[in-house]
């Protein structure tokens, strides 16, 4: 029997108080150093996951995305993707839009979450607050443009 080395990633079973295995969990370390887990109800199922997850690790994917609310995705986007992507007027917009519009209303939403039911009822409450067309409209792209990127 060969022996894995750290951080390859195994599975485990979870068992409850009587000692029946309910499920397995897997862990592995991700590109960020940060320790990881999966889990599924067959041992095979979780080696799955866990053999999708270190690939998409390896490409450096990484899914934080039900811990993640959106408030603090629109933060991170903005200082790590936007920032020296365009002009400083531009990010500077950007941030205005996004913390005075975005997170105050949608802030708490878990990006794992949030629907177009969310998104829409949001645009419909800012034109009756009596925000010009124009800036919802830009408020839009702004939104599109960092969830289209939560999607990569």
């Amino acid at each position: 029997m060969t022996k894995r080395a750290n951080g390859d990633g195994d599975t485990w079973p979870r068992k409850n108080k009587a000692g029946q295995i309910t499920s397995y969990r897997g862990a592995y370390f991700g590109p960020d150093g940060k320790r990881r887990y999966v889990s599924g109800k067959t041992k095979e199922e979780t080696r799955a996951k866990l053999r999708k997850v270190r690939g998409d690790a390896d490409r450096g994917l990484v899914s934080d995305v039900g811990n993640v609310k959106l408030s603090q995705y629109l933060k991170r986007w903005l200082n790590d993707s936007v920032r020296g992507s365009v002009k400083p007027i531009t990010h500077s917009s950007y941030a205005t839009l996004v913390n005075k519009h975005a997170v105050p209303s949608l802030g708490n939403v878990r990006l794992s979450n949030l629907t177009p039911a969310h998104l829409q009822r949001f645009y419909r409450s800012k034109l009756d607050e009596g925000l010009a067309p124009r800036t919802v409209q830009y408020l839009h792209v702004v939104l599109h443009r960092a969830l289209k990127q939560a999607l990569r």
